[in-house]
Formats: structure tokens, sequence, C-alpha cells
């Protein structure tokens, strides 16, 4: 980010390593101050910021409100339900948003196909923006990063109320080589629509974080979408290779950008 773009009336007269600094990051360092707070420019943006996280925290997700209808048809998408019942109840019982209901392990089974190399699925998280902004150019690029290395693609659904540990039964149900979960990150005062993904090698009901993998802050202005994907998919092959996940397998990045 330019101090073009955080034009605060302070660069003119920044020494070149302050500006140089501003430009590094979006964290809302020298800024000025009126005396012992902040200006009032700064204040407006960090309320406008932290409306953005609580909105996207507490919006509720729908297929077609979430993301294009074009695109949903497109990659045949449907939706179910973790067994919290409500927001609410998602947020105030985390332990709900790991385990799908009955209907939608059942709705799984039956629509999406078993033993195949990359299954994705989509999860609202703690932000639904995240999902809305990326997961429309992130998930053709996977898609064709499996079939570029002849790998069998499963098909993506959506999951509401949802958890990282829900890639467990998806691993149960769809014993997949690994699955993806694209999910919104806890939102911040830097972008609400942070999307993570969190990568296992069939999963199954005791696996822990330590078997899993996860690349993070995907977003306009983090990990762009094409280099999620590159890396998403290389990471993948690295688990296929090895046949595991977690804590034992490192993400050889070619470089760091």
């Amino acid at each position: 980010m330019s101090d073009e773009h955080r034009d605060d009336g302070l660069a003119a007269g920044l020494p070149e390593i302050v500006r140089l600094a501003r430009t590094r990051t979006p964290a809302r360092i020298l800024v000025g101050r009126a005396g012992a707070a902040y200006r009032t420019k700064t204040q407006l943006e960090l309320r406008a910021a932290h409306a953005a996280a609580r909105d996207a925290v507490r919006a509720e997700i729908a297929l077609t409100l979430a993301l294009d209808k074009a695109f949903v048809d497109e990659w045949s998408l449907f939706e179910v339900d973790t067994q919290a019942r409500s927001k609410e109840e998602f947020l105030m019982r985390p332990d709900f948003g790991r385990h799908l209901n009955a209907t939608a392990r059942e709705e799984i089974a039956k629509r999406c196909c078993r033993d195949i190399d990359l299954q994705v699925a989509i999860g609202d998280g703690l932000s639904v923006p995240a999902v809305a902004s990326q997961a429309p150019s992130l998930l053709p690029l996977l898609a064709d990063g499996a079939k570029a290395r002849n790998w069998k693609f499963g098909q993506p659904f959506m999951i509401r109320h949802c958890r990282v540990g829900v890639m467990n039964e998806i691993g149960e149900i769809l014993n997949p080589q690994v699955v993806v979960l694209l999910i919104g990150e806890r939102p911040g005062l830097a972008t609400a629509e942070s999307l993570s993904a969190y990568m296992g090698y069939r999963p199954r009901a005791a696996h822990t974080d330590a078997e899993r993998n996860l690349i993070s802050n995907i977003h306009g202005r983090g990990v762009s979408a094409e280099s999620a994907a590159t890396r998403i998919i290389e990471l993948a092959a690295q688990m296929m290779a090895v046949g595991r996940s977690g804590c034992g397998v490192r993400e050889q990045q070619r470089s760091l950008k």
C-alpha cells in the first residue's frame, strides 16, 4: 500500500525510512495523533473496520446471496449444515460447528463421490464476506490444478455454521486423499475478507490440528488466489507422496513475495 493511498497529511514530511515502513504494512503505524489520541480520520477508519469485522462474524451465509447464481450453477454447489442450528449457537458452541447434522451426512454421501484425490469444501467460518470475495476465484484454479496432475476432483459443496474440525467427518464419509476446507478467517481491523485453506490427508475422527496444514491470509492485500491455488496443489502433492499431513509435512515454497 503506497503513501498515495494513505494520504493523511503526514507523508510529505516523513523521513524516508518511515515512509518505507508504512508501504510494507496495512497496519495503522506512525499515523499521527491529536494529543494522546488518534486523529479523527484514523478513529473513523478504526470504527468502520470494527463494524465490518462484526458484520462479517454475524452474517448468515446462503449460496445465491454469498455467491453468484451462475457460479453456483456452474459448479453444482449445494449447501449443508452442521449441528449448530443458528449463528448464535455456532458462536457459543464451537463443538457443534465441528460436526455435520444427519441430513448433511446423507446429502454429502449421496451427491459426492468417494475415494477421489482432492475434495474441496467451502465453510462460512467467521467471515461470510471472505467466502464471497475469495471462493469464486480460488475454486476454479484448484480444479484446474487438479486436472493438470490428473487427479480426481470431488464435487465441492458449502457448509453453513462451519468449524475446521468438520474436515474429519468429510474424510470419514468420502475417504478422499486430501480434503481442502476453504473457510472464512476471524476478521481483524485490516480486512474482514480473509480466507484460510485448511488441508488434511485422509482426515479421520481422531485427528487434531497436529494433522492439518494451513495456508492463510488469502485476500486482495495478502496471498493472491493464484498463489494460494499453486501452494495448495503443491502441498497436496506432498501429502499424497508421503501419506500424511500436519506437523510432519512442511510446505516447500520456491519463493516468498
